[in-house]
């Protein structure tokens, strides 16, 4: 059976899930004690077929269902100034993630400070990192701009670095007719006990473990005419360690990451225009003579537009870059250093995409990208550098569920 007909196939299935759903009774979010208790659930399901190169999974020439999203979220505010918050997330990628359960966060939240000009308060748990425009909300496709993420800012591969940190978190807002100010602090310890992590890092199969410092994090957003534009500012900086296992080739080493993310973002009535663009120095050190190590100051960027088509119709056009290292553009001096084809440093990725909001529940997507270099593809799904090829495509199917 060709590619197209197995895709055929699978969308057919995807269309027959979401007519079911059609005439189902509408399913909506439990609300209780008065709405202090509310429970939220997603799920999504996204066929993925590529030209040349793996991606969320074996699609090379074939179709991936490995990427899938579900997950259920609750919130209980106990009194005016204090809130618990949780949920649970299986989120399947390919070979980077296998989809168990696990807490996404957890929190308790309190405001002793809340009134009309502004509010202040903390968290304490596990909490959702403050980076870029959609790192808090990512794994919820409804709140998404297009199936996956600007690659160059949000990575799949190394996700569990950056998405949330066991820790504390101090934030303040202040609201005024210029405009209203939100900044927050965090201060924790990222996911680092993950297999996904330490394969991001280090390569398959490594024996040894790794694990962080305390990992701070700093955010500012401005938001002015009611929400028409927002500007904003990350900072964060993380400090891994390697501790070789049995039989390690490689030594203990450590990697430092300091990125720093500038956001802009202009809302119309009908159509949206999106760019991040973020400053990535990295460090890696004594690993040894089978390691690349090196400092490299890298660069990411994306240009996003949005345009609502009709009231359920919107469609994307975006162009995404990532370079490893911007003295490297072309990754020339890192191939002749260690044999690697020099197109796996960077990734120009250009977009378009369609949503289309069936009902307020059911929402469908398609999404096309043609790319130039794979910086930001999984060695999970793809373990022999050699076989990667520098130019391929990307062609999705999503169909997603909510209450």
């Amino acid at each position: 059976m060709c590619v197209y007909s197995r895709f055929a196939s699978a969308a057919s299935c995807m269309a027959l899930i979401g007519v079911c759903l059609l005439w189902a009774a509408p399913v909506r979010a439990l609300d209780l004690l008065g709405g202090d208790f509310q429970l939220h659930g997603f799920a999504s399901l996204t066929l993925v077929n590529t030209t040349n190169n793996n991606f969320f999974g074996y699609s090379d020439d074939r179709v991936s269902r490995d990427f899938t999203e579900v997950g259920m979220n609750a919130s209980w505010r106990l009194t005016s100034d204090v809130q618990l918050a949780a949920e649970l997330l299986s989120h399947q990628v390919g070979g980077t993630d296998d989809g168990g359960i696990r807490v996404d966060y957890g929190l308790i939240d309190w405001t002793p400070l809340s009134r009309e000009e502004g509010r202040a308060g903390i968290r304490l748990g596990r909490i959702k990192t403050a980076y870029g425009l959609y790192n808090k909300t990512r794994d919820v496709p409804f709140t998404r701009p297009s199936i996956i993420l600007p690659q160059s800012i949000y990575f799949e591969r190394t996700r569990n670095l950056t998405v949330s940190a066991d820790g504390a978190e101090i934030y303040a807002e202040r609201y005024g007719d210029a405009g209203n100010l939100f900044a927050s602090f965090g201060y924790g310890q990222p996911q680092t006990d993950t297999n996904a992590a330490k394969v991001a890092l280090v390569g398959l199969h490594p024996p040894g473990s790794l694990d962080s410092s305390l990992a701070p994090d700093f955010q500012v957003f401005f938001e002015g005419s009611g929400g028409m534009y927002r500007l904003g500012l990350t900072a964060a900086r993380l400090d891994l360690r390697y501790k070789p296992g049995f039989g390690d080739r490689l030594q203990a080493g450590r990697f430092k990451l300091t990125p720093l993310i500038l956001s802009a973002q202009f809302n119309a009535e009908s159509w949206s225009l999106t760019s991040e663009y973020a400053f990535r120095r990295t460090s890696v050190s004594d690993f040894g003579r089978f390691f690349y190590n090196a400092t490299a100051d890298g660069r990411s960027y994306y240009l996003q537009g949005s345009y609502r088509l009709a009231p359920r119709w919107e469609a994307l056009l975006r162009y995404d870059a990532y370079y490893a290292d911007h003295h490297d553009r072309d990754g020339k001096r890192f191939a002749a250093a260690t044999g690697i084809p020099g197109f796996t440093r960077f990734a120009r990725d250009w977009t378009a995409g369609l949503r289309f909001d069936v009902t307020p529940q059911f929402m469908l997507r398609a999404e096309v990208h043609r790319v130039d270099g794979t910086g930001f593809l999984a060695v999970q799904d793809n373990p022999d550098t050699q076989a990667l090829r520098r130019y391929w495509d990307t062609f999705m199917l999503q169909a997603s569920f909510r209450f």
